[in-house]
């Protein structure tokens, strides 16, 4: 079994330091059992993280949609599995009014760190939770899930200005707040590529060679798990060196990356 020591000597391993600002992708069943379930694996990251920030992922992009424009910060169920149902509706953190892409936040300032998701008109722009990773030299810890599940890289196509990213014909989504006041999200516009025959998170492994090479991802492991430990910075900045000399989409084939272009 998992206990929150393991799980601590496995961050102190991955170099995370306990004042730094982690988000996680998180297979819980790749792990193992864990010493109280997913109440357990946040407690732990929570406890390691006392100078932090612990940013859980709640997205509800399956649910909030052109056709079902709602999103309830209290009741709305996140899409992504067990961890995300779990923190999206504990007491200690604070869930953020992003409609599709919103994150659960624990540790101190958390409040702060979420305020004004509502105003976002796409899944991660400049100033968002997901995107400020950068700025604030953040991690991802993809614990059994691969960069296919690795929402920051989104983040790092808005802020590259990649186009065919983001659906041309936004929606308007209301937003129902902690108080039970409703908002209205401004024009939105969800992930689309017409370009690609599925979303290209699916080709974002296209990268992981490259993010190896640059030091922007190294591997640990927890319980079963293996884990990538990915510096937000260094992705952010090896993806950009990429598509500078990119004469092609990289990620709407798995057509790998020439090594030159980062070697």
């Amino acid at each position: 079994m998992v206990t929150k020591q393991d799980i601590s000597a496995f961050l102190k391993d991955a170099e995370i330091k306990p004042d730094d600002k982690v988000t996680i992708h998180c297979s819980l069943r790749s792990i193992g059992k864990i010493e109280n379930g997913a109440d357990g694996l946040i407690d732990a990251f929570c406890e390691y993280l006392n100078e932090g920030l612990f940013i859980v992922p709640t997205h509800t992009w399956d649910k909030v949609t052109r056709k079902s424009p709602y999103y309830d910060v209290r009741t709305t169920i996140p899409d992504i599995g067990t961890l995300a149902e779990v923190a999206a509706f504990r007491k200690d953190g604070v869930r953020s009014l992003h409609p599709t892409h919103s994150v659960t936040v624990f540790g101190r300032g958390a409040a702060e760190y979420v305020r004004g998701e509502e105003n976002c008109a796409s899944p991660a722009p400049l100033g968002s939770c997901i995107s400020r990773l950068y700025e604030e030299n953040g991690k991802v810890l993809l614990i059994g899930v691969g960069h296919e599940r690795n929402t920051y890289l989104h983040s790092v196509d808005e802020r590259l200005k990649i186009p065919d990213r983001l659906n041309p014909n936004p929606f308007e989504i209301t937003i129902v707040d902690y108080d039970g006041n409703t908002l209205k999200s401004p024009p939105f516009h969800t992930h689309f590529t017409a370009a690609s025959d599925r979303c290209v998170s699916e080709y974002y492994p296209n990268y992981k060679e490259a993010f190896e090479h640059t030091g922007a991802v190294t591997y640990s492991g927890l319980g079963n798990a293996l884990v990538y430990v990915c510096d937000c910075r260094k992705m952010t900045d090896t993806c950009s060196r990429l598509w500078a000399k990119a004469d092609r989409d990289l990620c709407i084939s798995a057509e790998p990356i020439p090594t030159e272009w980062y070697k």
